[in-house]
């Protein structure tokens, strides 16, 4: 029995390993099968070696997507293989010697060279249009080198909803290719290419491959955030202070540091430059953040924080920063589980030391992984209060997640608006009166909603765009994309 949205498959498609990566990341939505495939069959995707492909992997694939593509045969399994995705064939071209194969190549994965070398061997290419749907459980099938589909026994249930592109950015992408228009940022597409290698290890940089992937329109924010296995960390901050995993065999110094890893991580995502020279230790102050302003921190993990804390943070921060002038700037913060004992709160107020909790920590890490700089670190200063301060970092967060509760239900405004009128864009006036009928979460001034839809037009944000006017009041703002509040 099939359930809502979900579909059988009982085949996959023999694809090269990097095309198929290349189909999940969302930079391709394109694959080319020796055969001519019918527009709506669906079926699994099977990664195959390169011995596939006409050419060798380095003049097969573009050289923006080389490391990719030697990465991903590098990682195929000699006995089984790992199926991570299924699709659903939307288009299906006939290629000749007509076409123009660099205008082509430029949109795709593979080298002019390689798309020549195909049709010098073969009458026609086949391009596959492919809507792509990731598989919430991967399945592992032995190596089949026989013909170009694999047939499985019994059938596989897979699911309709979640797929690697939304509906606007894959007719975008469609729509590009169909018609052969030059990929609009192409130098991104080379700087992406080198961040990726640059960001194994870095959170920063990885965070920046992130953005740069949503603004080229190979994934979407949200999308990208919720799945990203490199985000899963956050996920154990508060476990990790709490020592949640001391019955494995964790030991107390292996404890403490695996939380001051995760402590310093999470500054780092937050957007704090993270002095690495300060790395913790015995007798070393466990973090120390140089900017956008100085910060000093204590991390203990366990299940309370123990007295001498703020002592210990007075003492070894003036002593490793080697200046009481710096000390006495930088904001001072003391990360452990538990209430703190009277004795250690009427200390953290004398010295001005904020306490919080690991599962503050987490929520605010959290909040800024779904909603990227959300985090304004010169705001969540104010309320690093000192003593016990998780109730008014809580309150903090709360605030953050009420302005872009706002922002989300304008940018849904002009969206239905636009929809409902069948215009291409309204002006702030039109805008400001259909928000008093659409259950507003606060009231707006024309001039306050004004101030908000231009932030949410700016090219580093792009949820909407606007048209500018010879003044504020004629400025008009039309849909991009949804910005999901959850």
């Amino acid at each position: 029995m099939l359930l809502a949205n979900s579909v059988n498959l009982d085949t996959a498609l023999k694809l090269p390993a990097p095309d198929i990566e290349a189909l999940i990341q969302g930079r391709a939505i394109a694959a080319m099968p020796r055969t001519f495939i019918d527009p709506g069959r669906k079926f699994a995707l099977y990664p195959t070696d390169a011995s596939i492909n006409l050419l060798p992997t380095e003049q097969y694939y573009r050289s923006n997507f080389l490391s990719i593509a030697q990465t991903a045969f590098a990682q195929l399994n000699s006995e089984t293989v790992t199926i991570k995705a299924w699709a659903k064939c939307e288009l299906c071209q006939i290629i000749d010697n007509s076409e123009a194969l660099g205008a082509l190549s430029q949109l795709t994965i593979w080298t002019t060279e390689a798309l020549q070398q195909i049709l010098s061997k073969r009458p026609y290419i086949f391009l596959t249009y492919l809507r792509v749907y990731p598989l919430t459980q991967p399945i592992e099938a032995p190596v089949d080198s026989k013909g170009q589909f694999v047939h499985f026994s019994p059938l596989q249930a897979v699911f309709e909803d979640k797929p690697v592109l939304s509906d606007r950015v894959f007719t975008q992408q469609r729509h590009q290719l169909e018609h052969r228009l030059p990929p609009p940022h192409p130098e991104l597409e080379e700087l992406q290419n080198a961040i990726a290698q640059l960001s194994i290890n870095n959170l920063t940089g990885k965070e920046l491959d992130r953005d740069i992937k949503i603004f080229l329109g190979w994934t979407e924010s949200l999308h990208l955030r919720q799945s990203d296995p490199d985000l899963d960390w956050i996920n154990t901050i508060a476990d990790l202070g709490n020592r949640s995993k001391e019955n494995e065999g964790t030991s107390n110094y292996q404890a403490g540091t695996d939380f001051e890893i995760v402590v310093r991580n999470s500054l780092e995502f937050l957007g704090f430059t993270v002095d690495y020279f300060h790395k913790g230790g015995a007798g070393g102050v466990d973090v120390f953040c140089s900017q956008p302003y100085p910060l000093v921190g204590e991390c203990k993990a366990g299940r309370k924080i123990p007295n001498p804390t703020a002592v210990q943070l007075l003492n070894l921060g003036m002593l490793r920063l080697q200046s009481k002038e710096l000390f006495q700037q930088a904001a001072k913060l003391i990360i452990g589980p538990g209430e703190p004992t009277t004795q250690l709160n009427d200390a953290a107020i004398i010295q001005g030391m904020a306490i919080i909790n690991p599962e503050t920590l987490e929520k605010l890490v959290k909040l800024q992984s779904k909603h990227r700089n959300s985090v304004d670190l010169f705001k969540l200063k104010d309320y690093l209060k000192p003593g016990q301060s998780d109730d008014e970092v809580e309150k903090y967060i709360a605030q953050v997640e009420k302005e872009i509760r706002l922002r989300s239900h304008l940018v849904q405004l002009v969206k239905n608006y636009l929809q409902n009128t069948g215009l291409d864009n309204a002006g702030v006036e039109a805008l400001h009166g259909a928000y008093f009928s659409s259950n507003p979460p606060q009231p707006l001034k024309t001039e306050e909603m004004h101030d908000i839809l231009i932030e949410l037009s700016s090219p580093l944000t792009g949820y909407l765009g606007r048209i500018k006017g010879k003044d504020w009041g004629s400025d008009r703002f039309y849909f991009l994309r949804d910005l999901p509040a959850a």
